[in-house]
C-alpha cells in the first residue's frame, strides 16, 4: 500500500535514552526543593499586572475515574462513588475564588481546559455548575478557547450539549488503539462504535475541534494494530489527533503500570516502526505534524497556529492559544507564572482540608533564574517552531558554545542543521526533538539523574 523509509538502526539505539517531555522547564524533578510561597505570589502579581489584557489559562484537574487504565501516568482517584463530585467542584471554585483575591478583580480567561482522570467521570449538571462557577468571578475573553478530555464510554449528548451551551468548541477523545488484545492489556475496553458516536456527536453539536489521542508503544501492539486503529480513525476524520509514544514508568506510577510484562512492550526499532508507519498514514490521510508528536488537518486552529510561529506548550499540551499566566485548579494542578511554577498537593483530603483553612492548596514549585528563563524559550522555541536562534542578546548564554558542541554528533546525523546564530530540526530529526532539546537542559547536565526519572525519548 505504501513504503516506510526507516531510521537506521543505529540511530534509534543511540538516541533512545530517558529524557523529559519539556511540559515545562526546568523539568518537575529540578525544581527548587526551597520554594517560597510568598515569592510565587509576587510573581504572580508581576505576570497578572504585565498580562491582564491578554487574560490568563485555567487547567482544571478532575481527578476521578471509575476504573484504573494501565497505560495511564496521569494523578488520579479510583472510585465509583460519584458523590464526591459536588464537595470536589465546590473546592476547585473556592480555590478558584483565592486566586481571584490576589488579582484583586475578576481576570480576563483566555483558555480553560478540563483534564483529568476522567472529566466526563461528573455529571454533565456538576461540569455546568463549575464552569459557570469559574466565569462568575471572571471576565470570558474574545474567542477564549475551551477544550475537554472525553471518555468514549461515559460522555453522553448531554455532556455535549451542556459544556458546548457554556463555551466549550473543542473536545479530545482518548482512543489509544482499537486492538481488543491491546485494550484487554491496559485495562481500557472502547469499542469503535463508542468512539464513532461520542465524534459524531460532538461534530453535530456544532465542535469546531474534535481531536482523538493514539499511542504508539502500548503493550502486544503491532504494526496492523497501529494501521487499523489509524484506519479507522481515518473514517471518523477528527480535527487533531495526537499521535504519541507510550510513557513506560512504573517506578513512578507503582502497579497502575505493571499490569503487563516488560517484554510485552515493543522496544527500539520495533517501536520506532510503529511510530513511522503511524505519521506516514497520517500524512497520506491529510494530516500535518504540529510540534512533537501532534498532527492536525490544515483546516483546525492548531495548524493555523503552527504556520504563523504561533503555537505555544504547557502543561496542557500544544495550544494555539498563548498567555503568560496558567492557573492549575484541581488535585496536583501546576500553575505557571511564566515567572515560577507551583503545584498542589495530590492528595484529595489534604487538597480540600487546606482550602477550608482559605489556604491555596500548594506543595511545591520553582522560581526561575534569568538562565531558567533563556533556556525555557529555547526549549518552547524547539517543541513548537522546530527551531531556535539566540541572534538577540537576550537568547544568548554562556553555554553556547557546549551545547553546539553536544548537538554536533546529531548534526552529523542529520537530525538537525547549525548555521550561524541557528539551528534548525530538520524532517528526520523531529522524531527525535526531545533528545535536542536535552542539550539544552543545563540542570539536568549539572545534575545528572542516579536513577531513571524519565520515560524513554522514542
Amino acid at each position: 500500500m505504501f513504503k516506510i523509509r526507516l531510521m537506521k538502526k543505529t540511530l534509534i539505539q543511540k538516541y533512545n535514552v530517558p529524557g523529559p517531555r519539556y511540559t515545562s522547564y526546568p523539568t518537575v524533578p529540578y525544581w527548587n526543593p526551597d520554594f517560597d510561597y510568598a515569592t510565587w505570589q509576587n510573581t504572580l502579581t508581576t505576570a497578572y499586572t504585565e498580562s491582564k489584557d491578554e487574560g490568563l489559562s485555567l487547567y482544571i484537574h478532575l481527578p476521578f475515574c471509575e476504573s484504573m487504565c494501565t497505560f495511564c501516568g496521569c494523578h488520579k482517584r479510583i472510585t465509583k462513588n460519584h458523590a464526591v463530585e459536588h464537595p470536589y467542584v465546590q473546592s476547585v471554585l473556592k480555590e478558584w475564588r483565592l486566586y481571584c483575591q490576589i488579582f484583586g478583580e475578576k481576570p480576563i480567561v483566555k483558555e480553560i481546559h478540563l483534564g483529568g482522570g476522567t472529566p466526563t467521570f461528573f455529571s454533565p449538571k456538576n461540569l455546568e455548575d463549575l464552569i459557570n462557577g469559574i466565569l462568575a468571578s471572571a471576565r470570558k475573553g474574545h474567542a477564549c478557547e475551551m477544550s475537554f478530555e472525553g471518555h468514549p464510554n461515559n460522555t453522553t449528548r448531554e455532556h455535549l450539549e451542556k459544556l458546548y451551551a457554556t463555551g466549550f468548541r473543542r473536545v479530545s477523545f482518548g482512543v489509544q488503539d482499537y486492538s481488543d488484545k491491546v485494550q484487554q492489556a491496559i485495562n481500557r475496553i472502547q469499542p469503535y462504535s463508542n468512539v464513532a458516536k461520542v465524534t459524531m456527536w460532538a461534530k453535530d453539536i456544532g465542535y469546531t475541534s474534535v481531536s482523538h489521542d493514539i499511542i504508539f508503544g502500548l503493550p502486544f501492539q503491532r504494526v496492523e494494530d497501529v494501521v487499523d486503529t489509524i484506519e479507522k480513525t481515518k473514517a471518523l476524520l477528527p480535527d487533531r489527533i495526537a499521535f504519541y509514544s507510550y510513557a513506560h514508568v512504573p517506578w513512578i506510577k507503582g502497579n497502575g503500570q505493571r499490569g503487563f510484562k516488560e517484554e510485552d512492550i515493543p522496544k527500539d526499532d520495533e517501536k520506532k516502526v510503529l511510530y513511522e508507519i503511524g505519521k506516514k498514514l497520517l500524512q497520506l490521510h491529510g494530516y500535518e505534524e504540529i510540534g512533537m508528536d501532534h498532527f492536525a488537518l490544515p483546516s483546525d486552529a492548531l495548524y493555523n497556529a503552527a504556520t504563523v510561529g504561533a503555537l505555544h506548550r504547557n502543561f496542557m499540551g500544544y495550544s494555539a492559544s498563548q498567555t503568560k499566566m496558567m492557573i492549575g485548579l484541581g488535585v496536583s494542578a501546576i500553575g505557571d507564572s511564566w515567572y515560577g511554577f507551583a503545584q498542589n498537593v495530590k492528595d484529595l483530603e489534604d487538597y480540600q482540608q487546606m482550602l477550608e483553612w482559605d489556604q491555596l492548596p500548594l506543595v511545591k514549585g520553582h522560581i526561575l533564574t534569568r538562565e531558567d528563563l533563556i533556556i525555557r524559550q529555547h526549549i518552547l522555541n524547539l517543541m513548537c517552531r522546530f527551531e531556535t536562534s539566540w541572534e538577540s542578546d537576550d537568547l544568548y548564554f554562556d553555554e553556547i558554545p557546549e551545547v553546539l558542541s553536544a548537538l554536533q554528533e546529531m548534526s552529523n546525523d542529520g537530525l538537525l542543521v547549525i548555521k550561524d546564530s541557528l539551528i534548525k530540526v530538520t524532517a528526520a530529526g523531529r522524531g527525535f526533538v526531545r533528545n535536542i532539546c536535552m542539550a539544552f537542559d543545563l540542570r539536568m547536565q549539572r545534575n545528572a539523574p542516579g536513577t531513571q526519572l524519565f520515560s524513554m525519548t522514542i
